[in-house]
């Protein structure tokens, strides 16, 4: 086998509306909404670190200064709260501050689809492999997803999704991985179906958000037609490139939320918040309160 090369990038596309959040996402981007005490947007960040990612580079569009700010130095913030006396938070932002040089901005124009996202990312890529980590999609579990995709990449030295396993009923809502030989940590991936009709999936490994790719899908992206929705999308890029290089996907034993949606956002909070040390006594306290309350109200209705 060839060397294989090292992924010191990843990729993070933060350029959509979030409109099926508004209207709080009117003058807020979405990924800036909070599970708990941290946006979104900085699980992905968090993951990518985890997974021992270098260098992020965002794909962002207007009105995504916040993004910008938030992964910026803040001296005034951080002189209010020594004089307050606030060390551990002030300890909390200077550990999440990225170090000089290593994040990236460049603009998607146009809301083109994810394919066209990814390939805005080109120039600051280069010829080499990199993450691609969708924020909206966010992991929990002793270990962020994209750590286990870079154990199977370093193994195999292919492209690289995450999976998760879906009910065989709900197979037809995601993008469907068929299941091949099994190596080490994960297995090769025989074929993709984005939305298979029901009863015709290959399996019930969905993708779950998380990519390791090889440089060569920006060329395809460069040429792909624009497909559902009438824009560039990632998936069938990734087919075209399956022509000519494997993909082997990683099962992630944890869970991601996804927090494009609102329920999702609502779960990955009672979640993320119950497994706090310091509120998760009191959140499971109310939370069971709000249950026997609406519980009690279904009974009686």
């Amino acid at each position: 086998m060839d060397r294989i090369r090292t992924v010191r990038k990843a990729v993070i596309p933060v350029a959509g509306n979030g409109t099926r959040f508004l209207p709080a996402t009117k003058a807020v981007p979405k990924e800036m909404l909070t599970i708990v005490d941290r946006p979104v947007v900085q699980y992905a960040v968090d993951e990518a670190h985890q997974a021992g990612i270098d260098h992020i580079v965002f794909v962002t569009s207007r009105n995504k200064q916040a993004i910008e700010d938030h992964f910026d130095d803040t001296p005034e913030l951080i002189s209010s709260l020594s004089r307050a006396g606030k060390t551990a938070q002030i300890s909390e932002l200077e550990a999440m501050l990225p170090k000089a040089g290593s994040v990236s901005f460049t603009r998607q124009q146009a809301p083109l689809g994810l394919g066209h996202a990814v390939w805005c990312a080109r120039d600051l890529i280069g010829d080499e492999p990199f993450a691609l980590l969708l924020p909206d999609m966010v992991s929990f579990g002793a270990r962020g997803c994209m750590a286990g995709l870079m154990e199977l990449y370093r193994e195999v030295g292919s492209n690289v999704v995450g999976v998760e396993q879906c009910a065989p009923e709900d197979a037809s809502k995601y993008g469907i991985v068929g299941k091949g030989e099994t190596v080490q940590h994960g297995f090769a991936v025989t074929e993709m179906v984005e939305k298979p009709a029901m009863g015709r999936a290959p399996s019930n490994y969905y993708l779950n958000g998380r990519y390791i790719l090889q440089p060569e899908i920006f060329s395809i992206l460069s040429h792909q037609s624009r497909g559902a929705g009438n824009e560039i999308q990632l998936t069938d890029g990734m087919l075209k490139l399956s022509e000519t290089q494997a993909f082997h996907a990683h099962p992630y034993e944890g869970r991601t939320f996804d927090c494009g949606s609102k329920h999702g956002f609502i779960e990955a909070n009672v979640t993320f918040a119950l497994a706090r040390a310091d509120i998760g006594d009191i959140v499971f306290q109310s939370v069971r309160e709000i249950m026997l309350s609406h519980e009690s109200r279904i009974r009686a209705a």
